[in-house]
């Protein structure tokens, strides 16, 4: 059998480059900037008069004054004065990201998409058609240059944990491999900050302990760790050691996706605003899916923190659900798993894995719950919001919702 080889291929500050290579395409519509964007102090912006202003992505050379992704505009201007920012434009940043994607597709038909400007590739067996793995990522990235005028890094491993940590060394343009024998030599020495799914507030808990790096956690008592970080401990411990089992799991072409994700307008510092959230997204997911007479057997929950850093984790449900309960019981599990305290910005919940409904239900021994009540429940509510409106029947937990839904 052969050895897992998987790629994950992050294009280099993607909303910026994509910005840059627009223009440069088309000079004649953007007389203000005459120049490549990547080449001067430049950035990204959100509106400034709304939440969404801050820098979103930002040249090299504004990364020499310490611009930094996810700061106010008005903090980045402070550091940087001649900073030339330009408004995002997400129609654009969606068609050379379908465009980007669409080159991966010549290299393997298994491409998990997991955000706008990264993908995981696996391309275990394609040695015989593209050569060593290295050899394979180096033409990769040189295409999406040639045809489409932008950089991307190339993360190469065993799993798709290591080539996350791989792409995310040395930028932009480049190659490299992160497989579990070049742990120690790569990974360890570096701050546990580094490590996936360690934010700030974990940093923190991490040197209380006197763990300051990825190599000191994965020579940790794991109970420890599971005491102080609770299940993120187990993860992270997990992580250091290079051990990640999840697999390339791409979205079936026939199969609709049933998800939802919403930026939210304030921080969410709590769990019980961050349950209301889940609550208010599984609803919106499960009415779809039941509308379409569908279920789903695999949640995956995302969050987005202040600092636009992003993290996801996915679960099974046990069986083919379309009820919202069933749905935002999974969520919450995920949330609690991978929540690091930090501010969250956005939550999201997707679903994949879909089945028609009237394929039936695997019933378990241990499962207790009265799905015929809870199916006919939201049903119920269904028709009840189709003829009076969304907000004709709500949640008892929604009436002090401080968000405002």
């Amino acid at each position: 059998m052969a050895e897992r080889v998987i790629f994950h291929v992050d294009v280099n500050s993607a909303f910026l480059s994509w910005e840059a290579v627009e223009r440069l395409k088309n000079p004649s519509e953007y007389p203000e900037t005459t120049v490549d964007l990547r080449t001067i102090p430049s950035a990204v912006g959100g509106d400034r008069s709304k939440r969404r202003g801050i820098i979103l992505a930002k040249s090299i050379p504004a990364k020499k004054y310490n611009v930094q992704t996810g700061e106010p505009i008005t903090d980045a201007l402070r550091k940087c004065p001649n900073l030339l920012i330009v408004p995002s434009r997400h129609d654009i940043y969606r068609r050379y990201s379908k465009a980007f994607v669409s080159v991966l597709e010549r290299y393997s038909d298994v491409i998990e998409q997991c955000s706008i400007d990264e993908c995981f590739v696996d391309m275990t067996g394609t040695k015989k058609l593209f050569g060593e793995p290295v050899e394979a990522a180096a033409r990769l990235k040189d295409e999406i240059y040639n045809e489409l005028g932008f950089t991307v890094n190339v993360g190469i491993s065993s799993n798709k944990l290591l080539a996350k940590m791989a792409s995310d060394f040395k930028k932009p343009n480049l190659v490299h491999t992160l497989f579990p024998d070049e742990i120690q030599k790569k990974m360890w020495d570096l701050p546990v900050r580094d490590l996936f799914l360690v934010g700030k507030a974990s940093e923190k808990k991490l040197h209380t302990l006197g763990i300051r790096t990825i190599g000191e956690l994965a020579k940790s008592d794991p109970d420890i760790l599971k005491a102080s970080l609770k299940k993120q401990g187990e993860v992270i411990w997990r992580f250091a050691n290079g051990k990640d089992i999840s697999i390339v799991e791409p979205e079936p072409s026939d199969s609709k996706s049933y998800g939802n994700a919403t930026t939210i307008a304030f921080d969410v510092t709590d769990e019980d605003t961050a349950r209301l959230v889940l609550m208010s997204l599984a609803e919106t997911v499960s009415a779809r899916l039941r509308r379409d007479d569908a279920r789903i057997e695999v949640v995956t929950v995302n969050i987005r923190y202040s600092d636009l850093t992003r993290v996801s984790h996915q679960c099974e449900t046990g069986h083919a659900t379309d009820v919202t309960d069933e749905i935002f019981k999974v969520a919450v599990k995920l949330f609690e798993e991978l929540w690091n305290g930090m501010p969250i910005r956005l939550l999201g919940i997707s679903t994949s894995r879909v089945t028609k409904a009237g394929d039936g239900r695997q019933l378990s021994l241990f499962d207790d719950s009265d799905h015929e009540k809870l199916e006919r429940l939201d049903r119920a509510m269904d028709s009840i919001r189709e003829r009076f409106g969304a907000d004709a029947v709500k949640r008892a937990s929604f009436l002090d919702d401080p968000s405002g839904r």
